[in-house]
């Protein structure tokens, strides 16, 4: 299917970070755009508003009337996420419509573009988006989809005149297979989603399937240490493109970029973590690839306010900090837990945590206590399954019995802001990538009130 021949798309899952950015691509180009989604979020609510028509009743009956039918025209995007018994999904399967996934249609949106893919079992949202925000502050401009919202744009799409795109190319489900690059970054290979891949080595092969399809004369940048051939980049002195002189200034981290050809001196990033820092250099390293000069991209750093959810600081008064985090795997925490204590090496964390999947937590359970176990005090939620049915013997007792900390306990998710109130803690983190958002205003509004 032709983008210029789709004039219909129905979203089964709309109010995904990924399926909503392209649900507001299409609706920005004049495309009729409706969508199904089981709960009503924000995101969600804020697409009503932009004119796109979501049900929230799984029944055939629900679908929108210019969907009943099947037409040449019309694209059905779906995510992997829905159940297979799902009502409207198996309504567009009967009648013969076109059914994509995410990654295909994006395959199909950066046909004849030139695309730059950020992949990575995590770190590519943020060093997606920087790349969005350096081609879009200096002028030189892109079009892009981002697995998060955008401080700057307060939105996770956006639209370039230009023939560029930039997308955040998942991994799940091999997902990143239908994207060919002009430019690629792969920020990480840690062991994730073994529920798809099964092992590690499995995941390795498919990320090196991803670099093989890299266009001819493409640019793949590759964060040092992996096994992958590309110019490297980190925050050490081996790599191709590197940070030095890292210090904290003012809650930002302070550092230099060297490439062998072109230094940039005292780039200031409001986002803090030497993961961050790393990020960064990726992004500049792209940047300059375009040819963008070098002081634009320098104060296009420091007016890069970040990704929502992404080391995102709630609250911050003489009494109280509270940061909130999308951190969901082991790694991730571990980065994020070392930001929290560069910046505040003096106060006790508190973190509450809720575990990400079943699978996720059974495969990686010592890893996260060792990680947890690094905080001061640990509250755990139950387990948020998404797309999962529980197993038996995984849950968050499971994971506390393996944590080390004194300080430690389970807490529901409905008694967990008044539990907090009681605590009355100097530095909060709360960390997760399943529903532990909703407790963001909550929790902040009883820290500002404590």
């Amino acid at each position: 299917m032709e983008l210029a021949n789709i004039n219909r798309v129905y979203f089964v899952g709309i109010g995904g970070i990924g399926m909503s950015a392209l649900a507001r691509y299409f609706a920005k180009r004049g495309v009729v755009v409706c969508g199904y989604d089981k709960t009503r979020t924000n995101l969600t609510i804020e697409l009503e508003r932009e004119g796109i028509l979501i049900t929230y009743l799984d029944e055939e009956s629900a679908v929108s009337i210019c969907f009943q039918k099947n037409h040449d025209d019309t694209l059905v995007v779906y995510t992997p996420a829905i159940p297979k018994n799902s009502n409207i999904l198996n309504h567009f399967k009967n009648n013969g419509f076109s059914l994509k996934k995410r990654s295909e249609v994006l395959g199909i949106i950066s046909q004849g573009m030139f695309c730059i893919a950020v992949a990575g079992t995590h770190g590519k949202t943020t060093t997606s988006s920087m790349i969005a925000h350096l081609l879009t502050d200096t002028g030189f401009g892109c079009t892009a989809f981002l697995g998060g919202i955008t401080s700057n744009y307060n939105s996770n799409v956006l639209f370039g005149k230009n023939n560029v795109v930039v997308v955040e190319a998942d991994e799940y489900d091999r997902s990143f297979l239908t994207l060919h690059p002009d430019v690629a970054v792969i920020t990480s290979m840690d062991a994730d989603h073994l529920d798809i891949y099964g092992d590690e080595s499995h995941l390795h092969e498919s990320f090196h399937l991803f670099a093989n399809q890299l266009k001819t004369d493409g640019k793949l940048f590759v964060k040092d240490g992996l096994p992958l051939d590309g110019i490297t980049y980190s925050v050490t002195e081996n790599s191709a493109l590197r940070a030095s002189n890292i210090h904290v200034e003012n809650g930002n981290f302070v550092f230099d970029f060297e490439d062998g050809y072109t230094t940039i001196k005292e780039l200031n990033l409001a986002m803090p973590g030497k993961h961050n820092v790393e990020n960064a250099v990726a992004a500049i390293g792209v940047a300059l690839s375009l040819g963008i000069h070098p002081k634009s991209i320098k104060k296009a750093v420091a007016s890069f306010k970040g990704v929502k959810r992404r080391f995102e600081k709630q609250v911050n008064t003489s009494k109280h900090i509270y940061i909130d985090d999308y951190a969901h795997h082991p790694e991730e925490l571990r980065a994020c837990f070392d930001a929290v204590k560069q910046l505040h090496p003096d106060k006790k964390l508190t973190v509450i945590f809720q575990p990400h999947l079943f699978t996720r937590t059974r495969d990686f359970a010592d890893d996260f206590a060792k990680v947890l176990s690094t905080a001061d005090d640990v509250v755990l939620l139950e387990i948020y399954p998404a797309r999962e049915l529980p197993i038996e013997g995984v849950n968050s007792q499971m994971l506390l019995d393996k944590i080390t900390s004194a300080n430690k306990e389970l807490c529901g998710k409905d008694s967990v802001v008044e539990h907090i109130k009681n605590k009355n803690p100097e530095l909060l983190l709360t960390v997760g990538a399943g529903d532990i958002d909703t407790l963001v205003e909550p929790l902040k509004n009883a820290l500002n009130h404590a």
